[in-house]
């Protein structure tokens, strides 16, 4: 067992989670008395408050998506296509409407899994996770989520369904998910988080979900940033595609002096200025080769670390690259 994965299992043991013992109607074929759906009713509604005061809503471009947290200081799991990207800032909204920031970490683009880290101080509420894997197919679940995004009024919505099947990377329910859902959370009746929501099928009666056990093989990598495989839940940014809008000449005190700007371009946006003089290039000496040898291996939407002088002002600041024309 990694390291990683050692704390978090602490961190959750401190935070009070206890495996409850299995309830007796996951066994049964189909509910068979009002008894039996009182049951269900009551161990639902035993978990809802909790469950949902920790079911965010993240918002980032024009686009918003459900996640998760599982820790106090803000830890987020969701889905790989809701971050798509590592080290992004994200809007996230709790259920009483209350905004935080938070920046994606590691995302496995073949599984569907993600990270993220509220940046704001905590306690946060947080949701208890079956580490264990014990749920079975066939068990109730209940899923969470910001269907259509966030409306403050209606909250988060609340799913009842069973697992359905269940395979190596993927397990499903029958619980109706819609577009606002995907990255939230799929609970069992003990009230742990064991999957997170990924895709609808065909109908919206088939939801997949992305196991648990999936963010725990891949912990220490999703919590240090990494960009896992080459499936289709999120792409990597295509080498060479990235645009500064700068054009330099060497100068002869060193660094890079701005000799042309593109009109509402990258660098123009950030405040250099015809004359400026860039010094240092992702914390190293600027040279006309390293500038080259930078672009190229950036695409669009990869960062920058830049600094640079102007009118004996020393300024520098992180750039997201823009598409090139």
């Amino acid at each position: 067992m990694k390291c990683g994965l050692n704390l978090m299992v602490c961190s959750f043991v401190i935070g009070g989670l206890v495996y409850a013992d299995r309830p007796d109607f996951n066994d049964k074929e189909a509910p068979q008395t009002l008894g039996d759906f009182r049951e269900i009713q009551s161990a639902l509604q035993s978990h809802l408050e909790r469950t949902r005061s920790a079911t965010v809503c993240l918002q980032m471009g024009g686009g918003s998506g459900s996640a998760v947290i599982i820790s106090k200081d803000g830890l987020v799991l969701t889905a790989a296509h809701v971050t798509s990207k590592i080290d992004e800032e994200i809007k996230v909204i709790m259920e009483d409407g209350r905004e935080f920031t938070g920046r994606s970490l590691g995302l496995n683009s073949e599984t569907d899994s993600a990270m993220l880290q509220i940046e704001d101080a905590g306690p946060f509420p947080f949701v208890e996770v079956d580490l264990k894997d014990t749920t079975k197919l066939g068990d109730w679940v209940f899923s969470l989520g910001h269907s259509g995004g966030f409306d403050k009024a209606r909250g988060v919505n609340v799913r009842v369904g069973r697992l359905v099947r269940e395979a190596e990377t993927t397990v499903q329910s029958d619980c109706m998910l819609i577009g606002g859902d995907s990255g939230g959370p799929l609970f069992n009746m003990e009230g742990e988080l064991i999957a997170i929501h990924s895709r609808v099928g065909a109908s919206r009666e088939e939801s997949m979900h992305v196991p648990i056990r999936e963010f725990q093989a891949h912990w220490d990598e999703l919590k240090s940033g990494k960009f896992i495989g080459d499936g289709g839940f999120a792409q990597k940014s295509e080498p060479g595609t990235g645009f500064l809008g700068v054009a330099t000449e060497e100068s002869h005190e060193g660094g890079l002096k701005v000799i042309e700007l593109w009109e509402d371009g990258v660098a123009e946006k950030i405040g250099l200025k015809l004359g400026d003089l860039i010094v240092e290039i992702a914390g190293e000496k600027a040279t006309k080769e390293l500038m080259v040898s930078k672009l190229a291996e950036l695409g669009a939407g990869d960062k920058l670390k830049l600094k640079w002088t102007s009118g004996g002002e020393t300024k520098e600041e992180t750039v997201k690259l823009g598409e090139r024309p």
